[in-house]
């Protein structure tokens, strides 16, 4: 049967991940709207399914597409989508969690490893001597099974990284409300009853949730000055899982956070703050102590296919009358 699906930014064509699913009767429209609130209504009235990645999808765009059925983000987070207005005209949300899972896994792994051995501090460091060599780096330091990391959602992605962390030998400890009781035993951690023990327990902090209104900001100066001394945090989920910039500075400034790793930032890219600033000059204070990637942990061939092939195949499913899957109900972005 022949559709009209829109794409709405960053996938570009040849639409030919999604023509595969579709069919070749189907029309793939390229709507080319950049990220924020979009302009151009007239092109999404006659669409039966969105296919979006960062594009705000609010209100006047619900108004606007008179016969879409399903809307389907290019990944896992929806709070670039108005789940309550779309849901008040019947059309179903959905995502694509399940994509990614390894490379996200693998580069929390790698963040986590790579800050944890000073593998960068030491780098740093080799840069700027002019005399002797291995004596000028070595410095106190913890194998990792006398470090303890702790995982803050115990997700597909989260349960993936403390399977490779157990393979390599840390201990790991978990917090998460909403999983099942026994899943600890499953993955073969230690599980919290709060955020306030893990952060007490734990030489590491790796975030593994979604960016909700219970979550948003939940790193912040109190929760940071609350881990343990010279700890390490590393984020790999949601930029705005951490306040601000100015939080992480005043613990990395202070010496009480030891370093951090993050793929996400509360804003991308990144304001010219201060610590934004220091990190791109390398002074010598954050030498080594900050790692930032530009949102990239999800990434690899496989994934971008998995990815664009998981969008279209759920909005078919839509289509086609059958039962919806990773429906995301309006509750999820509260």
């Amino acid at each position: 049967m022949p559709w009209n699906i829109g794409v709405t930014d960053y996938v570009r064509p040849p639409f030919d991940l999604e023509q595969a699913v579709f069919g070749a009767d189907t029309d793939l429209v390229d709507l080319g709207w950049e990220t924020g609130v979009v302009r151009d209504l007239e092109a999404v009235r006659g669409l039966d399914a969105l296919l979006v990645w960062h594009a705000t999808i609010d209100e006047e765009v619900a108004d606007a597409v008179e016969r879409c059925q399903v809307v389907v983000r290019y990944g896992v987070g929806v709070d670039n989508i108005d789940l309550e207005a779309l849901d008040r005209r019947g059309i179903v949300v959905c995502n694509t969690p399940a994509y990614g899972v390894e490379e996200v896994a693998d580069t929390t792994l790698a963040l986590i490893m790579s800050l944890h051995r000073g593998i960068y501090r030491y780098d740093e460091a080799s840069r700027w001597y002019e005399s002797g060599w291995q004596e000028h780096v070595l410095e106190t330091s913890t194998r990792a099974s006398d470090t303890t990391v702790g995982v803050i959602g115990l997700g597909r992605i989260g349960s993936s990284v403390i399977l490779r962390l157990n393979a390599v030998g840390y201990r790991v400890v978990g917090f998460d409300p909403y999983v099942p009781v026994g899943i600890e035993k499953v993955l073969g951690c230690t599980r919290m009853g709060s955020l306030e023990d893990l952060r007490r327990e734990a030489d590491i902090v790796t975030l593994h949730c979604t960016l909700t209104k219970e979550t948003k900001g939940m790193i912040d100066s109190a929760f940071l000055a609350g881990m343990r001394p010279e700890a390490i945090l590393v984020n790999t989920a949601r930029g705005g899982l951490l306040r601000s910039l100015d939080d992480l500075e005043q613990a990395l400034r202070s010496g009480h956070l030891a370093a951090a790793g993050l793929d996400v930032l509360p804003e991308e890219p990144p304001p010219e703050c201060s610590l934004i600033r220091d990190w791109r000059r390398r002074e010598r204070w954050l030498r080594g102590r900050l790692i930032l990637t530009p949102h990239t942990a999800f990434y690899s061939a496989a994934s971008w296919s998995e990815m664009r092939r998981s969008a279209a195949e759920t909005a078919r499913q839509v289509l086609d009358g059958g039962v919806a899957r990773h429906v995301v109900r309006p509750t999820a972005s509260e």
